[in-house]
């Protein structure tokens, strides 16, 4: 059995652990607390067993179990997400560990579908939470109050939402431990414009690099999408499907100029694939028909690539900028399908449905 007693008066927390935990939130608060001298125990749910991340950068094994300890003996609790806390949650002494935790004052944080453990445990009757934004009916069934922020506080629970908010999440754990204020030269957790991305990084996220990779990939995107929409508008005869295309146009010229401000913030520049993606559209709009319907269906699926490309990179990143930009495009992009898809749906309908017969015509015997 793991000795768990803290002999050098050091603050002490545990970090659980399941397969396919979302990298980046284990590493980031681990990596965090151990650069700030905390101590950090890792509880996975068997001995023995090494543990993988979902993305295939995190390989550890634990220090031990959630059966064994004991809940008195830390100061913290810290809940990674990715697909692990749906193992966790099925673990009935790591909802127990939790549950201690929580009633006996120690601080709880949990990122993204970290919040399935609370979920399990009964944990969140009457609470201010956040979490990753497809289990928020999940938390408000559960009995919480869900909030989208960065970081969300209410007495001893920290929650976040994704790895874009990890440099938040941990600098929150971080104060709360005691450790912050000018000498460890963390921001505010609610400054919005700290470079929030270079703690990431210090803390073994996301590299300046990675980023702007990311960041150029969405505008490729974008770039493309514009070159395809406004080929769109000038095929189209229908003045209600234009409207929309006319709408996309400007919602892309928006996009491309955020990201090109941030990228130039960085001190980067767009690269040349981002630059030339245009091209591609151009020549894919040279081979498309003029036909509303399948322009219309063109349209929609180009829509569709989209949202599967940025819902990927907005969950990437452990840089709140790059995220939020992410994000906005993301939520544009399904607007924009249900749009499309309405108007598709109802050409499709109109053109499959029979005449009606004429009113007053002789019926024949």
């Amino acid at each position: 059995m793991a000795d768990y007693n803290n002999h050098s008066g050091k603050k002490k927390v545990a970090i659980l652990i399941e397969q396919s935990v979302e990298d980046a939130e284990f590493t980031v608060p681990y990596n965090g607390l151990k650069q700030a001298g905390i101590e950090v125990v890792v509880l996975g749910s068997r001995m023995n067993e090494k543990y993988k991340g979902k993305r295939g950068k995190l390989s550890i094994q634990a220090d031990g179990t959630t059966t064994e300890a004991i809940a008195a003996e830390f100061d913290a609790v810290i809940i990674p997400g990715g697909m692990a806390p749906d193992k966790m949650r099925r673990n009935p002494n790591t909802v127990r560990f939790v549950q201690e935790a929580i009633q006996q004052g120690k601080l709880v944080a949990s990122v993204c579908h970290g919040p399935q453990v609370l979920i399990e445990g009964d944990l969140l009757r009457g609470k201010q939470a956040t979490g990753f934004i497809a289990i928020a009916k999940d938390m408000i069934n559960a009995g919480a109050k869900y909030i989208d922020e960065p970081v969300v506080v209410d007495g001893n629970l920290i929650t976040s939402r994704e790895p874009g908010d990890l440099p938040i999440f941990t600098t929150a754990i971080l104060s709360r431990l005691g450790y912050g204020g000018k000498d460890a030269a963390l921001p505010n957790e609610k400054d919005t414009s700290a470079e929030w991305w270079k703690l990431g990084d210090a803390w073994g996220g996301s590299t300046k690099g990675e980023i702007t990779k990311g960041l150029n990939n969405a505008l490729a995107g974008e770039r493309y999408s514009l070159e395809a929409f406004e080929n769109y508008l000038q095929k189209e005869s229908d003045n209600e499907v234009n409207s929309v295309f006319q709408e996309i146009i400007a919602n892309k010229q928006r996009h491309i100029e955020k990201l090109e401000t941030y990228l130039e913030r960085l001190g980067e520049k767009p690269s040349l694939g981002a630059n030339i993606a245009n091209q591609y559209a151009k020549v894919k709009s040279a081979m498309t028909g003029s036909d509303d319907i399948y322009q219309l269906r063109s349209a929609l699926g180009d829509v569709q690539t989209g949202i599967g490309d940025i819902g990927n990179l907005s969950a990437m990143f452990t840089d709140p900028v790059a995220t939020a930009i992410f994000k906005e495009i993301y939520h544009d992009l399904l607007k924009y399908e249900q749009q499309l898809a309405q108007l598709y749906r109802a050409r499709v309908v109109a053109q499959i449905q029979p005449p009606k017969p004429t009113t007053g015509a002789a019926v024949s015997m």
